[in-house]
């Protein structure tokens, strides 16, 4: 059974920064294609960022220079360092995993992401 805890998420001021992680469990973790997507209220889940098995990164245009994925595969983790916060990345953060091959996919809970001052 495919397990996703977020943890790192929190209120921080407009240019701060954030760590945002996400531990799996129950999956081969080399073999999912990893993401982290927000949502607010009544909104659609938007992408932000996404890392491939061979590393390959991907980003929405509203956070590249300022967010970065990066994956530990020994860890089974995946990390979403944030840097540079405006208060319109406040969202609900989400982590998923899609597996390389079937497509099939997992969410996590979400963790809280706040930027005000």
């Amino acid at each position: 059974q495919v397990q996703l805890v977020e943890s790192g998420g929190g209120l921080v001021q407009p240019g701060g920064s954030l760590r945002l992680s996400c531990a799996a469990s129950g999956i081969i973790f080399s073999y999912y294609t990893m993401g982290w997507f927000r949502q607010n209220p009544g909104k659609q889940r938007d992408l932000v960022a996404i890392i491939a098995v061979s590393g390959r990164t991907v980003y929405a245009d509203s956070v590249k220079g300022r967010f970065t994925i990066s994956r530990d595969n020994a860890k089974n983790t995946v990390y979403l360092e944030m840097n540079s916060l405006k208060p319109e990345a406040t969202a609900v953060y989400f982590c998923n995993a899609q597996h390389i091959v079937t497509r099939a996919g997992s969410w996590g809970q979400g963790t809280q992401v706040a930027v005000s001052s």
